[in-house]
């Protein structure tokens, strides 16, 4: 394979995966302007658990051994845990801070793949990971913040369950012959069933739902989890725990041009700036790192060996080294 067409396929897989979190950013409109409000733990139920059976049904490969505890595993640090800590984030903290701690997952990701994945973090990884935070915060962020600690403990939490749950994936892998959307499925139907006694305990009983909420629920289940998950988990397998961590910049991108072109919010010159330092940050989290350049190799040949001088020799190319 050329190098050419590794590097295709390397774009081709980041540009898929990049969809997921585009798509992350259509939930605070859907979940606004459809769902029941003031269900944040009933809205992460029913993004997981349906989506993960419904996977689970079509694959038919449940976890054993010692997948059974890494499924687990992966399903609270990238659902279970995630998504209540989020929520919990969005509701104690005033406009955007959530999105800004959120944003702070590469930098949580560099840190466990050096642990994890003995991938020393780069330089330009991190300049990216702080350009990243300073564009989510001129997006999102507005006048002063009152801080809470317990939102802001939540927030980092998330972001470091997210950030532990991407690495960790990588590091594990899939079982022999276990496809991502198997695997998508045992981490949805994990996290799921993390959320069903908290959402029973804090919440209640589930809402009344009308048709807006089913079709919203659906939407949630099955484009913005089951299929967006599928892409993230694909994507992991694929190329660099912490590149794919780095695309998570695009969900506060999404959510504010989703809002200005369907909810009619005005987006000032700021926040422009902001989303174009945000996807600046993106792409500079994906370059590569020097590339190994294609070489001649070259046998040694004895000395006064005529014949075997004249005979041509057949380039081979070193495989460019992904950061």
């Amino acid at each position: 394979m050329t190098t050419a067409t590794r590097s295709t396929g390397y774009a081709g897989t980041l540009a898929l995966t990049a969809l997921t979190p585009i798509v992350w950013g259509s939930t605070y409109a859907v979940t606004t302007e459809f769902l029941p409000p003031d269900r944040p733990l009933f809205t992460a139920l029913m993004r997981a658990l349906p989506a993960g059976v419904l996977l689970l049904a079509l694959t038919r490969v449940l976890p054993h051994g010692k997948w059974l505890g890494r499924a687990a595993v992966l399903g609270v640090l990238n659902i279970g845990a995630f998504f209540p800590l989020l929520f919990l984030a969005a509701y104690r903290l005033p406009g955007g801070v959530a999105g800004v701690l959120g944003a702070v997952a590469p930098m949580f990701a560099l840190g466990f793949a050096a642990v994890l994945l003995a991938e020393a973090p780069t330089r330009r990884k991190v300049i990216a990971g702080v350009v990243g935070v300073l564009g989510v915060s001129l997006v999102v962020l507005r006048g002063t913040v009152e801080l809470d600690l317990l939102g802001v403990l939540a927030g980092l939490a998330g972001a470091a369950s997210m950030g532990a749950g991407t690495v960790l994936t990588k590091k594990w892998g899939r079982p022999d012959g276990v496809g991502p959307l198997a695997m998508t499925g045992w981490q949805l139907t994990a996290g799921g069933l993390f959320i069903v006694p908290l959402a029973v305990l804090i919440e209640g009983a589930p809402p009344a739902l009308d048709g807006q909420a089913v079709g919203g629920y659906l939407y949630l289940g099955v484009i913005g989890t089951a299929l967006a998950y599928w892409l993230w988990v694909r994507g992991i397998s694929r190329v660099s725990a912490t590149s794919v961590s780095f695309l998570g910049l695009l969900s506060p991108v999404s959510a504010a041009v989703i809002g200005w072109i369907a909810l009619g919010q005005a987006l000032t010159a700021l926040q422009i700036a902001g989303l174009g330092i945000a996807l600046a940050a993106t792409v500079f989290g994906q370059l590569p790192s020097k590339p190994v350049e294609a070489q001649r190799v070259l046998p040694v040949v004895p000395r006064g060996d005529a014949e075997r001088e004249a005979k041509p020799i057949a380039p081979e190319l070193v495989s460019v080294a992904r950061s």
